[in-house]
């Protein structure tokens, strides 16, 4: 399979099926989108792409929390773990989406209260959004 990144200028990325992640429920506002891939550009192996190969339009910058130093717990219901197939939280992977903030003079911020859970094994992906969270901001010594 090839798409196109246009965001990007990559065209032709040859993608192999079996490395992208299905969202039965699509993402918030974006239902109709079912399958991404989750790429980086060289040389930047923090920040991730969650690339639509069903509307080649839509892209989201994903980051873990820990890259911004958010720690915060997140309970998945039954219908939850059906949903993305999970069976063991040691196949999870958690990130956000991260946007520039207009308000904030085009600094970097992230959709916390909506993260986007990853089953790695199942390579199954929904967003959870949750009602109210209480992040815990981690202070790190540089």
């Amino acid at each position: 399979m090839k798409i196109d990144i246009e965001r990007l200028g990559l065209k032709n990325v040859v993608v192999d099926p079996e490395t992208l992640f299905a969202f039965p429920d699509g993402l918030a506002g974006f239902e109709h989108c079912k399958r991404f891939k989750l790429f980086h550009e060289e040389g930047k192996p923090t920040v991730f792409w969650l690339q639509s190969v069903d509307d080649p339009d839509v892209m989201f910058p994903v980051v873990a929390p820990e890259q911004l130093d958010l720690e915060y717990q997140i309970e998945l219901s039954d219908e939850d773990c059906s949903l993305i197939d999970l069976q063991d939280g040691a196949d999870a992977a958690v990130v956000v989406i991260i946007y520039r903030d207009a308000a904030q003079d085009g600094k970097i911020a992230a959709n916390a209260h909506s993260p986007v859970v990853l089953n790695l094994r199942s390579r199954k992906g929904m967003q959870k959004i949750l009602k109210s969270i209480e992040p815990t901001v981690v202070f790190r010594g540089r």
